[in-house]
This record gives structure tokens, sequence and C-alpha cells, in this order.
């Protein structure tokens, strides 16, 4: 078999690091009880298919800032996960539907997105390998016949228009058990797929057009408060503050009253615990669109008056979101600095963890040479540096210093797998 190092530690800028220090050296003296506690909580309530988390490690705090329950970016995984995401694959997927012999896959509509293709392709090529047929369906309605898309790598990929009769969608003949959506539902929830008698996954109530990230971080709040107290660490540590108001529109200067006065009062409780820890630095807010991803309607304000002084440019940004949407809602989410960079450059980076069911199965650190430490990196111009997550996060170093990147990696496995916990409580109450 193959073996791939692993990656260079990337460099942390840590004036202030031994909060951090003490976060993972309680995950690793309680590693035992921190097993059990997962292995019991994951058996009350399954995982989903497979997520992704954003984390940001401020040196003085270690916590989720997003959470994807459909993750692109397979492609970016080091290639030693391949068999442990395989083996995920079919542990997961026998769950979900036990007589399955076919999958079906429905992509993001965008075909220009070619990267995100290659996310496409491996996620595909993971299926097919873990032993099951495994096809592309397209809800793209210009996609009126098998479509094959060229990639950058020199792999190709078929959509395929998608088909319904009674209460099953098919691909021609093929009418697989189980549907794999890796499609957000930004655009809204496809009539084509309501009410479907296969097993859809994610459910299509966890799609943006029904999911808000203020409700995710509500059940995160109450996962990570029960997880401090198994290690007896202040929740904080693993957790940002957040806040939201009501709706708000900001082409016309709605609810712009409301939005920072509760930013005022989201810093005011951020400097609260920065003078707790002594901690050095000025407090900051990044206000996102309560739906959608791909790092769009997402800004970072230092003061409420920022708000009251955005320009018409601003504003539209904030406005609109994936698949043209309008932004109507946000939530208020403490900003978490990353102390962390990437190679000579010094670039800013930030881990992003990689789960199948509730498996860690790889990961990546997002990079940008743009952005500073306290700003949104998934954005254009970002870069990855692959992970291999399958050796590092199961494996910690019992060491405790700088350059332990197995503690560090284990560290990123359990945050992340605390999001994926608070992640599958959504869906046990959807």
């Amino acid at each position: 078999m193959n073996t791939y190092p692993l990656p260079t530690v990337p460099h942390l800028i840590t004036a202030n690091a031994h909060p951090i220090e003490e976060i993972e050296r309680h995950i690793l003296n309680h590693q035992d009880d921190i097993e059990m506690w997962f292995r019991q909580q994951f058996q009350a309530t399954p995982a989903p298919f497979y997520a992704s988390v954003d984390l940001r490690n401020a040196g003085f705090k270690l916590a989720p800032v997003d959470t994807n329950l459909f993750p692109a970016g397979f492609n970016n995984l080091n290639p030693a996960s391949k068999p442990l995401c395989i083996q995920a694959i079919q542990v997961t997927l026998e769950r979900f539907c036990p007589e399955a012999k076919g999958i079906m896959i429905i992509p993001e509509n965008h075909t220009r997105n070619l990267n995100y293709l290659e996310n496409v392709a491996t996620l595909q090529e993971y299926v097919s390998l873990a032993g099951y047929r495994c096809s592309l369906g397209s809800l793209r309605e210009d996609i009126t016949e098998p479509t094959r898309v060229e990639l950058p790598s020199g792999r190709t990929i078929t959509l395929h228009p998608l088909t319904r009769k009674a209460d099953k969608i098919s691909i021609g003949d093929f009418t697989p058990c189980a549907i794999v959506l890796n499609n957000d539902l930004s655009g809204g929830r496809p009539e084509i797929l309501e009410n479907i008698d296969q097993s859809l996954i994610p459910p299509l109530d966890l799609g943006w057009s029904n999911r808000f990230k203020s409700d995710h971080f509500q059940v995160y709040d109450d996962v990570a408060n029960r997880f401090a107290a198994l290690i007896d660490i202040d929740p904080w540590l693993i957790n940002p503050h957040f806040t939201n108001c009501g709706a708000i529109d900001f082409m016309k200067r709605e609810g712009e009253d409301c939005l920072a006065e509760n930013t005022e009062l989201l810093l005011t409780r951020i400097q609260q615990k920065y003078d707790e820890y002594s901690i050095q630095e000025q407090p900051y807010v990044v206000i996102k669109a309560d739906q959608g991803t791909y790092g769009m309607g997402v800004m970072v304000v230092s003061s409420g008056e920022e708000l009251r002084r955005l320009n018409r440019k601003q504003r539209t940004r904030m406005s609109t979101i994936k698949e043209g949407g309008d932004t109507s809602e946000v939530i208020l989410q403490e900003g978490v600095p990353t102390r962390e960079t990437w190679g000579e450059e010094k670039l800013t980076a930030e881990p992003v963890v990689y789960m199948i069911d509730h498996y860690v199965v790889g990961g990546f650190y997002r990079m940008h040479s743009q952005k500073s430490s306290t700003e949104n990196l998934n954005s254009p111009g970002m870069s990855f540096e692959p992970l291999a997550f399958a050796e590092a996060c199961n494996a910690p170093d019992q060491r405790l210093s700088e350059d332990a990147c197995p503690n560090r990696f284990y560290a990123y496995g359990v945050i992340g797998r605390l999001a994926l916990l608070a992640a599958a409580r959504e869906i046990a109450e959807a």
C-alpha cells in the first residue's frame, strides 16, 4: 500500500497559547471518556451520512464556525484518507439502506466550477469502490440527455436527467435504493424529490431553504456545554458566542438598528471573556446570512456603528447569497481569529474537518494569501493543503508540545464531531 507522510504542521502564531494547550491536555487526559461519550451519543442519535466543519484555532480557543451537511471538497482530501472514506461509506450506507445495490448522487446545479465537479467525481469513485453502482442525476432543466464533462484531472463524469414515476426517482432504467444529495438546496426544495419512496440523504428539511445556522449553533451550544462538563473546561473555549435578530433588508436599511444594537451587546459579552482570560485583542463579530453557504453574505465588524455606515457595494454584497437568494435573516457570531499560517509565505489558514457517519475521515487547511487572521477565508483566491487525518486523528501523541501535530489534529477531530453531533440532533428534530 502507498504511504503518505504527514504534512508539515502550520506555524502557529500563539502569543497567548496556554488555554489551547489546556484544551488539548484535557482532551488527551480524557480520551477514553470522550470516545465512550461519543459512542453513546451517536448510538442515541445517529450521525448524518456526511458533513464538513470549518474550525478556527485562535490560540486561546478552538471552535467550529460553520457546519456543512452537503460537503464539497472531497477531492482536496489527502489520498491516504481514501481507504477510510470507502470503509465509512460501506458502513453508513448499510445503515441507511441495507438492501441497496445502487446509489444516485445529485450534485449542485452549476457545471462551470470544475473544481467542485472534481469533488463529485471523487465522491462517485468512493461510493463505487464501496461496492455500489453509482450514477449522477442532475436537477438542471437543461440536462435532457446524458452529458459528459471532462475534468482537469483527466477524469470524466456523466450527468443524467431525472425521471419520476409514481414515488420513485430514476435515471433511465436505474432506480436506486438511496439518493445522496450533494446539492445544498439553496434554490429551494425540488418538487421532483418531494415525498419519494427512497432514502434521501440528507432529508430535504436539512437544505438551506429550510435550515438556519442559528438553529444549528443553538443545538451546538447544548452539546458544547455537556462536553465541557465531561472534561471540566469552560465551554466558551470550544464555543463561539452568537445571537440573531429579526428580519433584515440591507438595501432598504430595514432592521439596521436591531443589528447594530445586537452587535454591540455581543461585543460586550466577548470582551468580558477576553478580560477573564487576559486576552489583549480587539473582539469582533462575523455577520453571516442565516441560510446559505459558499462564503457568501459574510462581513466582519468591530462596532455597531460600522453597520450604520455600510456603502451601497457592501449592502449589495450582503443582500445576495447563493442561487440568487436574498438575505432576510442573519446570524451574529463571535469572531474567532485564526492563528495558523501555512508555508514560507505564511498564508492565513484554517482547518476543515470531514466526516462520514461519525468517523473523521480527513480534512484540509483552507488558505488565503489576501486575507487576514480575522477575515472569511472561504472566498475567491483560496487554496487547500490536504491533511492525513486518517493517521493523525486516531492516534494522538501523549506529549504536549507546539509541534505535536497528532494532538492538534486529534483535537480538531473532537471539535468536528461535536458539531456533527449537533447536526445529528438537528436531523432528528427535522
